[in-house]
């Protein structure tokens, strides 16, 4: 499994076919490290894509140019958004209800339930 270590996250790529973007514990994300870490997701994937798992729960701040960074398309083919509650939940709820998603785009409190989304058909997936 190959790493790419970042101050702000890691990227890995898990079982050779889902991409991992893991943030930092109590990391602000603005725009310039959101910019980063898609960047970085679409120099990994070497112009390949692949569906992408975001555990984002460790995140303190997630800012609204930041925000629009993750809207703008990428090495993703859909992205699983896992978090750890309610409140969690709901920013990604408000998010991508003002601003779509770029791919199918899901929220997870569960890392098995969206790894089995991201492994989906894509036809499953979608629906």
């Amino acid at each position: 499994m190959a790493e790419t270590d970042h101050v702000d996250y890691t990227i890995q790529l898990e079982a050779g076919s889902v991409l991992l973007l893991a943030w930092a514990q109590g990391v602000r994300i603005e725009a310039g490290n959101a910019r980063a870490a898609v960047d970085a997701v679409n120099e990994f994937a070497a112009g390949n894509r692949y569906p992408l798992l975001v555990r984002m729960a460790n995140a303190s701040h997630l800012s609204r140019a930041a925000r629009d960074v993750f809207i703008e398309p990428c090495a993703a083919s859909r992205i699983a958004l896992l978090g750890e509650n309610a409140v969690d939940r709901i920013l990604v709820d408000y998010q991508l209800a003002a601003q779509p998603a770029p791919c199918p785009t899901r929220f997870f409190t569960s890392e098995t339930e969206a790894m089995t989304w991201l492994l989906e058909p894509a036809q499953q997936a979608d629906q």
